[in-house]
């Protein structure tokens, strides 16, 4: 079905909850979790951007994370606080299309961009001396541009597979945004060829990044252990438990979302996974590096120590 066919229609995103109280205690949450995200992910942009003993790879990585995380939690977040005690909630199709292709992009991005800094790592570690050289400028841009165009590929056919749909079963999605899943579940039309072409790009991306995580830390752990004083295999060790804490998170919630059976659907349960992935694990990722980097707490502790300097000679000269 054409897409200009149901250009007029609208969609009803039914939200979190219909209890007043809980409604309530969500949208204190959710305010509370955009501007942590927002203030923890700015605050590392910055403070690598003012540091420039940190201008290596992983952090260059770490900036575009941060970006992504600040952009997933703006696309979804604002409109689950604008809907929770809106009259009106629904969305128009181009609404809902763009929010869908957002989310995507940035969904499949984040997985390929850890994928990247797990190969970053690998090189640190396995490859020490070779490191700089491996990791160059220009590989370090080309990877992290390959990552945003493989999103951008990815949320342009699901896009357009999912609105290619008829809608006419319902048009009220049991979601708190627009996703791809929940929209299976509103056409009359079989969705088979949908569902197939969804499992195949989760497997290529979501799998493939996976596995490249994974041998990537068989070669780390198994060069740690070579490491004869404890204190270095503790370093080492520190370096990659970061980006293993958010690997762990974002997998694991992305999988069960995209890569369960249609026979294990559960609105609810959907509701939950998407909120961690699109909102929890943004907030997490930069207070996460954050804490267990020395780098990054001592230039905050120095920018602080700076302003503080700044606004007390200024307030003595006035």
């Amino acid at each position: 079905m054409d897409i200009n066919v149901t250009i007029g229609n609208r969609f009803i995103l039914l939200g979190l909850t219909n209890s007043s109280y809980q409604q309530a205690v969500c949208v204190l949450m959710f305010l509370t979790v955009y501007l942590i995200t927002w203030l923890a992910n700015s605050l590392l942009i910055i403070v690598v951007s003012i540091n420039t003993h940190l201008r290596t790879p992983m952090y260059f990585f770490l900036i575009n994370l941060s970006i992504i995380d600040i952009s997933m939690s703006s696309s979804t977040l604002p409109k689950i606080l604008q809907i929770t005690f809106a009259q009106d909630k629904s969305v128009s199709l181009l609404e809902c299309a763009t929010q869908m292709f957002i989310i995507l992009v940035l969904g499949v991005t984040e997985c390929t961009i850890l994928a990247v800094m797990a190969y970053d790592r690998y090189a640190a570690i396995c490859k020490p001396l070779h490191y700089n050289t491996i990791m160059n400028k220009g590989l370090c841009i080309g990877l992290a541009a390959k990552c945003w165009i493989v999103g951008f590929i990815n949320a342009v056919f699901q896009v357009f597979l999912t609105f290619q749909l008829p809608f006419c079963r319902s048009h009220h999605i049991n979601h708190y945004f627009c996703e791809v899943p929940p929209f299976f579940r509103l056409s009359c039309q079989d969705t088979f060829f949908n569902v197939i072409a969804m499992y195949v790009a989760a497997c290529v991306i979501v799998i493939s990044s996976f596995f490249l995580i994974l041998v990537s830390y068989v070669y780390i752990i198994s060069t740690i252990l070579k490491i004869r004083s404890s204190e270095g295999r503790l370093k080492a060790f520190s370096t990659c438990a970061s980006h293993l804490s958010t690997v762990s998170l974002y997998y694991c919630t992305i999988m069960s979302m995209y890569l369960r059976p249609r026979s294990a659907y559960s609105p609810e349960t959907d509701k939950t996974v998407s909120i961690i992935y699109t909102s929890v694990t943004p907030m997490l990722n930069p207070i996460i590096y954050s804490i267990r980097n020395k780098d990054i707490k001592l230039t905050i502790r120095k920018y602080l120590t700076s302003k503080q300097k700044y606004f007390f000679q200024s307030s003595i000269h006035q």
